[in-house]
């Protein structure tokens, strides 16, 4: 007997398809890989488990990264299997090929990567070439996974040809974002290593807009210059008691050439001085508005808002809230799946939103999930779950829905998983509430001044009437706004005590991974154009399931580092931008790039544009961005470069940065100079402005990492600065260690006259000394196999023998007090500790002692950071 192969995305949702069609089809058997009965066979990837590459001929190998192999486009695409996932592939495929499978059905995820899994999949195991598998293929479309969705998406399957322009627009991403990533990081390296050495230069349609978007940040705040203003606040006296007021213009509007001025800053001190002298110990005449107002509960959580969230209220990084999300949905199975960009559940998810609610109300759920009980319990009870669109609305669901608590009880949840676990589960049951009811209030105090003119200040105040969903989240969010000091109606306050206060305008304040997930999620609100505009709506750069990753990626490449919370763009993100500036490829940072996509991609799903067209316009774009590079023919890139404040160690003149050196250029900065110049990027490292002048100051500097060799092997050295009388100047030296120059050399290392100091916690080989670093034995050499590494001295706080010996016995060193920040240029204290989800030493900082508890009607501040 014939039977038909279903192929789901994901192992979770191969069970439910197979729970909802046994009453259907009978009872499945399970088999190690996939489930089968009479009829059907039902199996699953684990995510991709194909990837595109370029043919054999086509694929360039990293040390012939020139220009004379660019562009790479080749005529088609193979397809290659993802390593970790060779055996789940093995598995599909040959169930695919099975004599007796005579029929496809595609139920991997309703969108476009799901298309791209399946479509990848069959290929690979030959259904549809030339000579290869004739298997006819059906679509299952899914965007709710109840059983009787599921029977019903069986019901009504779509038919292969309604998917080609849906299968076309993936493939199409997919290559083009090859075509992208691969020839303008080839190109953009070339042209920085034509020089010597190999610098990596990574270009990329979602990591290179990120970028710029932290780099515009950065330059803003360079050239902001702070400038003075000031607040007046007036303390009123009435007879129920004393309240404050501020200053404002009644009559001020909006400048857009001046963002900084507000209703309430005094620019000129002396007319702020005049204005506090002519209302103190005056009466007040007051009115008054109060507003009833409603908040409504924020809606449920997708993967970015989760992830922005976490990282505001408990520092996770995106990468480790997202790990999080994976391990309560996969091990612990407690949340639904959360790489989601979705905010609302299918229409027929009435039931299920009340059975979870029941279950949180009946179970005995650990720790401080206990406490909401009386809350789900409450909203089954009021009957609040009901049908409400901007909770169940089918039209806002693409590829899955809202991450919710599933009907699993939790279990053994590490304190992290806790957290995150709770508030996933506080906004499911606030989302179900009324809103909370507040009465504003608006108080404007008129002084009539001694100086006969009217002077008004400003006063607010709110207070809560119903709780509503903030009842869910007890004193967590809501507003501590006192209530108003009453003011009878013909009571004349008077403005007892006015006082100045003296302020600085700010820059704008760095991202952190919270504010950068909102930028990339809206980053089509940046576009001019509204038709790219639109469709970029929906879409943002990136997706809920990649955005951590590009942001992990930024840092990675030493493009951002990550000090604290904030996100800072390093002299490498500086040198790229201005290199795409210069050679006028600007569209490779821009969100307009993506934009553009998605408005074609769009079409071309609809049918309306041909995939051939679309590849050849992406054709088309990658020859003109390696032509650009090739062709430069200047001597530098021009761009807004800094002047050092260290002299030239040579001649004493100005020293200043162009796009490949910093070089002299003369006593008044405006000259060839004494020709004095070292590179910006020795060894593949771009300088950092601190570092340049402490080099030039010091002579010497490091031992720094992050070098490569001319074959691309990393390396850690000093750089020393050194006179040579030949061409009487300074010239840049490296300081090599025997660890550069085993790489350089690619030469087995030999450390059979040391002692190890204990077992390399990735791989268990042996940790030895090497040049400036303690290293894995494994790590080294032509061989190597493990990538464990830590550096002799971080952050210039030396890291002794014991120390290392210590974080390799028991996890983390003791704490050590020398470390700088690159930041800040000051001293901190930390432990080094093995991060085993990061593969890597990281610091641990002490816990910061428990603060007490805030006075009733005390001002609350933010922690020092």
């Amino acid at each position: 007997m014939s039977k038909t192969l279903i192929i789901a995305e994901k192992p979770s949702v191969a069970q439910d398809i197979v729970r909802a069609l046994t009453p259907q089809l009978g009872k499945f058997d399970k088999h190690e890989d996939h489930f089968e009965n009479d009829t059907h066979v039902v199996t699953s990837a684990v995510g991709h488990l194909v990837e595109i590459k370029a043919p054999e001929e086509y694929d360039v190998k990293r040390g012939k990264w020139s220009f004379a192999h660019l562009p790479v486009i080749p005529p088609h695409f193979d397809l290659a299997p993802i390593d970790k996932a060779k055996s789940r592939l093995n598995a599909v495929v040959k169930l695919v090929k099975r004599k007796d499978v005579s029929e496809l059905i595609n139920a991997c995820d309703a969108g476009r990567e799901g298309e791209l899994i399946f479509r990848l999949i069959v290929q690979f195991a030959g259904v549809g070439a030339k000579k290869g598998l004739d298997k006819p293929i059906r679509r299952l479309w899914l965007q709710s996974m109840t059983p009787q969705a599921i029977r019903d998406g069986f019901s009504r399957l779509r038919s292969d040809r309604e998917m080609l322009g849906l299968s076309d627009a993936a493939r199409s991403r997919s290559e083009a974002d090859w075509l992208v990533g691969i020839n303008g990081t080839r190109a953009m390296t070339a042209f920085n290593s034509r020089d010597g050495g190999f610098f990596l230069t990574t270009v990329g349609r979602v990591q290179t807009p990120t970028l710029s978007i932290v780099v515009e940040r950065e330059e803003k705040i360079r050239r902001h210059v702070s400038r003075p203003y000031w607040e007046l606040k007036a303390q009123f006296g009435a007879a129920a008691g004393i309240y404050e007021g501020k200053w404002f213009d009644p009559a001020w509007k909006r400048n857009p050439e001046d963002p900084e001025q507000r209703a309430d800053r005094l620019w000129d001190e002396a007319r702020a001085q005049a204005i506090a002298d002519a209302v103190r110990g005056r009466p007040a005449r007051v009115t008054e508005e109060a507003k009833p107002s409603t908040q409504s509960a924020p809606a449920l959580y997708d993967l970015t808002t989760l992830q922005r969230e976490a990282n505001s209220r408990f520092g996770f990084s995106a990468k480790t809230t997202l790990s999080i999300a994976q391990a309560l949905y996969e091990k612990h199975k407690v949340l639904t799946y959360p790489r989601t960009d979705s905010r609302a559940l299918p229409e027929d998810y009435l039931g299920v939103a009340k059975q979870t609610l029941g279950m949180i109300a009946e179970e005995d759920l650990p720790g401080p999930l206990r406490e909401l009980a009386p809350h789900a319990a409450k909203a089954v009870a009021e009957g609040w779950v009901k049908p409400n669109k901007r909770i169940f609305d089918n039209a806002k669901i693409s590829d899955h829905f809202a991450i919710i608590p599933t009907l699993q009880a939790p279990r053994s949840l590490s304190e992290i998983e806790a957290k995150l676990y709770d508030m996933v589960v506080k906004r499911f049951i606030a989302v179900f509430f009324p809103p909370a009811e507040f009465m504003v209030t608006t108080r404007i105090s008129t002084v009539q001044g001694s100086d006969g003119q009217p002077h008004a200040f400003q006063t607010h105040g709110k207070v809560m009437v119903k709780p509503g969903w903030l009842a869910v989240y007890g004193r967590e969010v809501q507003e501590d706004d006192a209530n108003l000091v009453a003011v009878r109606p013909d009571e004349r306050p008077l403005a007892e005590q006015v006082d100045l206060h003296a302020l600085r305008t700010k820059p704008p304040p760095r991202y952190t991974e919270a504010t950068l997930l909102s930028a990339m999620e809206g980053a089509g609100k940046l576009i001019d154009d509204d038709e790219l505009r639109e469709a970029m709506a929906e879409k943002g750069l990136g997706t809920p399931a990649t955005r951590a990753q590009i942001i992990e990626g930024l840092i990675l490449e030493k493009y951002m580092l990550r000090e604290g919370r904030e996100l800072i763009p390093t002299a490498k993100a500086f040198q790229l931008m201005t290199l795409l500036r210069g050679l006028q490829v600007e569209e490779l940072t821009k969100p307009e790039l993506t934009g553009n996509w998605e408005h074609q991609l769009s079409e071309m799903e609809k049918g309306r544009l041909s995939r051939e067209a679309f590849m050849a316009e992406i054709a088309a774009m990658t020859e003109r961005v390696v032509a650009k590079a090739k062709e430069y023919d200047r001597d530098t890139i021009p761009g807004d470069y800094a002047t050092l404040a260290t002299p030239c160690p040579n001649c004493g003149g100005v020293v200043k940065e162009n796009y490949r050196r910093f070089a002299c250029t003369g006593p008044d900065g405006a000259g060839d100079g004494c020709g004095f110049s070292i590179s910006k990027i020795p060894g593949g490292r771009s300088f950092e402005l601190h570092e340049a002048e402490q080099f030039l100051r010091d002579r010497r500097i490091g031992p720094l990492e992050g070098f490569r060799s001319k074959a691309g092997w990393p390396f850690t050295a000093e750089l020393r600065l050194v006179r040579d009388e030949e061409i009487a100047n300074w010239k840049l030296e490296f300081d090599f260690g025997e660890e550069a120059k085993a790489a350089e050399a690619g030469e087995e290392v030999d450390f059979s006259g040391q002692e190890s100091l204990g077992h390399c916690p990735k791989c268990r080989g042996a940790v030895y000394e090497h040049g400036s670093s303690y290293v894995c034995e494994k790590s080294v050499g032509p061989h190597a196999t493990c990538d464990f590494k830590s550096g002799k001295i971080i952050l210039q706080q030396p890291v002794a023998r014991e120390q290392m010996g210590k974080l390799l016995q028991t996890g983390k060193t003791d704490l050590l007090e020398n470390f700088v920040s690159n930041k800040t240029r000051r001293k901190f204290k930390a432990f080094l500790a093995y991060d085993g989800k990061e593969g890597k030493v990281s610091f641990e900082f002490e816990p910061r002692p428990a603060r007490p508890a805030a006075k009733k009607g005390a001002a609350r501040k933010s922690p020092a950071r």
